[in-house]
This record gives structure tokens, sequence and C-alpha cells, in this order.
């Protein structure tokens, strides 16, 4: 029988995502659809909800992938930049805010401290979501 790390870590991610789902993943994750449902309601806030929906799913399951920087080459920093402002203010800080209060709750307790890290690297994800891509699914 051969030990492969991967199977280990796979393993690992995938407890660590059952765990996150259960003790709040999903209702975040909730929060971040609903949010995109109703910017997508809007013709003007399509691209904002399609990000929305990426990152919901990122929320959904974060153990075993990274956010990283969008290197498309279509030239949308311009329209990245102005989206990030407009999300700052119209739902990315408080999803920031709720993201980061939760984090360091979790990071009291040693057993939290995982859950914790990963709250913040959503909360980043949640304030300036535009130009990045979730890696790893």
């Amino acid at each position: 029988m051969n030990f492969d790390f991967d199977d280990f870590v796979d393993a690992g991610n995938g407890i660590g995502n059952v765990l996150w789902i259960i003790c709040g993943g999903l209702l975040f994750a909730i929060v971040y659809w609903i949010t995109a449902i109703a910017y997508c309601l809007t013709i003007i806030g399509i691209p904002i909800g399609i990000q929305l929906f990426k990152l919901g799913k990122f929320v959904l399951m974060p153990f075993g992938h990274t956010l990283e920087e969008n290197d498309s080459g279509l030239g949308f920093g311009c329209l990245n930049v102005f989206l990030n402002i407009f999300w700052f203010f119209f739902g990315g800080l408080e999803l920031f805010l709720a993201h980061l209060l939760i984090g360091l709750i979790l990071c009291i307790t040693v057993v939290g401290i995982p859950f914790g890290v990963q709250h913040f690297k959503l909360g980043i994800a949640a304030l300036f979501p535009f130009g990045k891509s979730v890696e790893g699914y």
C-alpha cells in the first residue's frame, strides 16, 4: 500500500469543507447568492451578480481552493477598478466586516483557527472581487 500525501491533503480539504458547510459556510454562501440574484435583476448589475455567484461557490467550499489574479489579458483593468469601487460601497464592505468579525471570533479558540483564516481570506475576496478568479475547481 502506497501512501500518497496528496490523497491525505485532499481528504483533509474535504473534511474541512464539510465542517465549514455545517458551521456556517452554507449560510454565507446563501447570502452571496441572494445578493447575486438581487444584482442580476438589474441589467447593469449582471457583471456583479455573476462574480458573486462565483464567490458564493468559493465561500461554500473554500478549503483546497485559492483566489488568484485573473490574467485573462482581456483588458478589463479599468472596468474591474470601477466595479471594485462600486462593490466596495454597495455590499463589499459589509461582507468584509462580517467575515472579519466571524474570523476574529473563531480565532479565539484553537480549533477555530483554520476556519478563522478562511474567513480572513474570504473577507479579502469579498472586498475587491473583480479581476480575480477561483482556482482549484
